[in-house]
């Protein structure tokens, strides 16, 4: 049931079209552009991706979502971070929909009850209200699986305890027939190319082998390496606990390869999949 819950988009129109037609036409493009050879082995279990403007992150997820063509069914638990709100734990958006030009993205919501069982995660919508970094996933899922539903969860500081806690709650789920973990996270910002490419360099390498105790000691030595530093570790530490035994990451990429081309100040994104 989604009456009453339907959460309208605060970013179609401007962080990425705001008509389904254009939405579907600019999905396709960054999906035409991804190689055959990006298929890979192994059962997916979690994806990451960015969640910039799609105009900028789009062609580097595209990479993600490529593997995705050709399912009809998902339920897609999108674990982002906060940008607008400050809160304690992970915040679920745990029944209705979002509605997006595409439609409304229906939640699962027996999965989302699933999560919410001890606390760890509690539902609330309200700091999802203005938050894109969940809703920037919504245009290569509608586009691509014509029957996913979705599980949206929002975390707030990222601290360690945070991370591992909510790692125990996706390891309920993890694994399962037609459930996939999505972690959305940018890397670094706003650095010269060089400085970037290097910070980025360093997540890369954790998440390639898999350490997601790696990923999360290079977070708390420094912020600057990403902003979904908290949703990649939990999701990689989930999707071990569900059977992955390898990390591919499918694409890096850094905002001047897209757009105005400046490579003076630029974010990271990067692709990635958790496979068994």
């Amino acid at each position: 049931m989604t009456a009453g819950r339907v959460r309208p988009s605060p970013i179609a129109g401007s962080w990425y079209p705001g008509d389904a037609a254009a939405v579907r036409a600019e999905v396709d493009r960054y999906l035409a552009d991804v190689p055959a050879t990006s298929v890979v082995k192994g059962r997916l279990i979690g994806l990451i991706a960015p969640h910039a403007g799609l105009r900028y992150s789009g062609p580097v997820a595209a990479h993600a979502y490529s593997l995705l063509r050709g399912r009809s069914r998902l339920v897609a638990v999108l674990v982002g971070p906060s940008h607008r709100a400050a809160f304690a734990g992970v915040a679920a958006y745990d029944r209705g929909a979002f509605e997006t030009p595409l439609g409304r993205a229906v939640i699962d919501e027996e999965t989302a009850a699933r999560l919410l069982e001890d606390g760890v995660v509690f539902a609330d919508e309200r700091p999802h209200r203005l938050e894109h970094s969940l809703e920037m996933q919504l245009p290569f899922l509608q586009s691509i699986v014509p029957e996913v539903r979705i599980v949206p969860l929002l975390m707030g500081s990222q601290v360690r305890a945070e991370v591992d806690a909510l790692a125990g709650v996706l390891a309920r789920v993890a694994g399962e027939k037609d459930v996939l973990l999505i972690a959305s996270s940018d890397l670094s910002h706003y650095h010269p190319a060089p400085v970037a490419n290097r910070l980025d360099a360093a997540v890369v390498t954790e998440v390639e082998a898999l350490r997601p105790d790696g990923l999360m000691g290079l977070l708390e030595r420094s912020h600057e390496h990403a902003c979904g530093g908290g949703p990649m570790v939990a999701v990689m530490k989930a999707a071990v606990a569900a059977g992955a035994r390898s990390a591919r990451v499918l694409r890096y990429a850094d905002s001047g390869d897209a757009g105005e081309r400046d490579k003076s100040r630029v974010v990271g994104y990067m692709a990635a999949a958790l496979l068994e």
